[in-house]
């Protein structure tokens, strides 16, 4: 390896072709871009997950050199004499003779440190901004405060006054801030007849595919040799343009929706950017100004409703987990505020229950790396609440199966929205639902195993029953929030063979979850 005075890492999810680093060519700068054991291993990951990320950095590499930038890019043959990271930083720099190592400040806890504790001998070691949030990392502590709630609608209007996105002056456009009462509607058979085919690509991930085999990593999910999701600026580009000319119409309509029909739509409205934005290959900003442009120029094709809340997912949602997530870590990967602690049952890697909602939601993340965040939340997230599995559990299939899943982001919607593990730093409530939530947004209960209109009985739908057991068993705590108590006034209403018998098929289904 040729001497270079500095050396500059660029981790998987740093793809961000923007960042200043690369304003200008310098011969005495290498990058070095890794696939990595500690990467494919520090948990189970879909096999799509792995080959978006290795081919995206792939790319980026080679785009780099095309530029004219120095690039040292290290396949898992290159990198497997290396035990982790720092071992491998400790002999790039070694071997180039290089007076100076600099990182982009790593989005995820565990690598953060990793390179933080990095003090390699006569090597000043300097750490960058990424360029890529919207909230800057040194802001963090004074919008967010460690164990405390931060109230997310107020977050969100601070973030659009501030960029000045959907304003009249002063005011949100159309005088109002959130629009969400607007975007929770159900699929019609009609709509899905007009359902959209999703963009997808065909990147050819054969060789690493044989990497991955020839190393012995393990992985979940459907391997396929052409890859499905955008692996370069180019092609995310095209799937912006695709959202904002074909989707985002109506996408807010619908972006809570379900439904088992029409397999070959299985994205629905939803842009499917979370990867490329996660991995930097776009930048945030310059996926909301396309938007606001697309919007602004369909001359009320698409309507106020849909364009707000595609921008509140990413300049409120977005920004508001990962400060939560550095507000609170690394405490709040151990936070398990309602004692859960059972294992997950093995259909969450298979797909295969009676439960058609689970099935559905399962089936389609194995084959996709992707479900949407309704999928995630109220079908998965909420089987797991109600049924009290580990949080870790819990973190580590989420952050495994989905294709757009970093622990910045992940961690605070599944152990925060989703399990209510943080004790509501995240959300004010637990988001606990019973079978008619399902029924109400989705096909899904039309074919399914279990009657969703019965609580009681062999074939009711276990998530009625599950749902008050739940929230019976916190009811001390719950019944204290304005947002949950009302409920218990209709248990107590309830004939008392009634309600012992729901409890009763409730505890039947935790005795017997794997047969579900």
């Amino acid at each position: 390896m040729n001497a270079a005075n500095t050396v500059r890492l660029i981790l998987g999810d740093q793809l961000n072709a923007s960042h200043s680093w690369f304003k200008q060519v310098d011969d005495e700068v290498l990058y070095v871009i890794a696939e990595l054991r500690q990467e494919t291993d520090y948990c189970l990951h879909h096999v799509q997950k792995i080959c978006a990320f290795f081919a995206s950095m792939a790319a980026f590499a080679e785009a780099l050199q095309s530029a004219g930038h120095r690039v040292h890019y290290l396949t898992l043959d290159d990198s497997a004499a290396y035990r982790d990271l720092p071992a491998l930083i400790e002999s790039t720099l070694q071997d180039c003779k290089a007076k100076v190592f600099q990182y982009q400040r790593a989005d995820e806890y565990r690598l953060l440190m990793q390179l933080q504790a990095l003090a390699p001998k006569n090597v000043t070691v300097e750490e960058w901004d990424s360029e890529h949030f919207l909230l800057a990392f040194d802001e963090i502590p004074r919008q967010f405060t460690a164990g405390k709630h931060r109230r997310l609608e107020n977050f969100y209007r601070l973030m659009r006054q501030r960029h000045h996105i959907l304003m009249d002056g002063d005011e949100p456009c159309g005088g109002r801030w959130n629009f969400d009462s607007e975007n929770r509607k159900r699929l019609t058979p009609s709509d899905i007849a007009e359902l959209p085919e999703p963009l997808v690509f065909a990147n050819d991930v054969t060789e690493i595919l044989q990497r991955l085999d020839r190393h012995g990593v393990r992985y979940i999910g459907r391997a396929d040799a052409q890859l499905l999701w955008p692996v370069s600026r180019r092609q995310a580009l095209q799937m912006l343009d695709y959202f904002c000319g074909y989707l985002l119409p109506r996408f807010g309509r619908f972006q809570d929706a379900m439904t088992a029909e029409g397999s070959q739509r299985w994205s629905l409205y939803h842009s499917r950017l979370s990867f490329a934005i996660n991995a930097k290959i776009l930048h945030p900003r310059q996926v909301i100004d396309a938007a606001l442009q697309a919007f602004e120029a369909s001359e009320g094709a698409i309507d106020l409703a849909q364009i707000e809340g595609f921008i509140r997912q990413i300049l409120g949602w977005r920004e508001f987990v990962r400060g939560v997530y550095w507000a609170n870590m690394p405490s709040y990967a151990e936070l398990n505020s309602l004692g859960a602690e059972r294992p997950l049952p093995d259909y969450f890697w298979t797909g295969e229950t009676k439960m058609r909602c689970l099935s559905q939601a399962i089936s389609q993340s194995l084959d996709y790396a992707y479900a949407h965040h309704i999928q995630r939340l109220m079908v998965t997230g909420n089987f797991c609440l109600l049924t009290g599995i580990d949080p870790k559990e819990v973190d580590g299939w989420y952050l495994g199966i989905y294709v757009d899943a970093l622990e910045w982001v992940e961690m605070p919607n599944t152990r925060g929205m989703s399990q209510y593990a943080d004790g509501g730093l995240v959300g004010t409530k637990a988001y606990a639902a019973g079978g008619n939530y399902i029924r109400k947004m989705s096909d899904y209960c039309g074919d399914c195993h279990y009657r969703v209109q019965d609580k009681i009985g062999d074939t009711a739908c276990p998530l009625n029953s599950l749902y008050w057991h739940f929230m019976l068993a916190h009811r001390q705590s719950f019944s204290k929030n304005p947002r949950q108590s009302m409920i218990y006034k209709t248990w107590d209403k309830m004939p008392e063979e009634t309600r012992q018998a729901t409890l009763e098929r409730a505890q039947w289904c935790l005795d017997n979850i794997e047969e579900l």
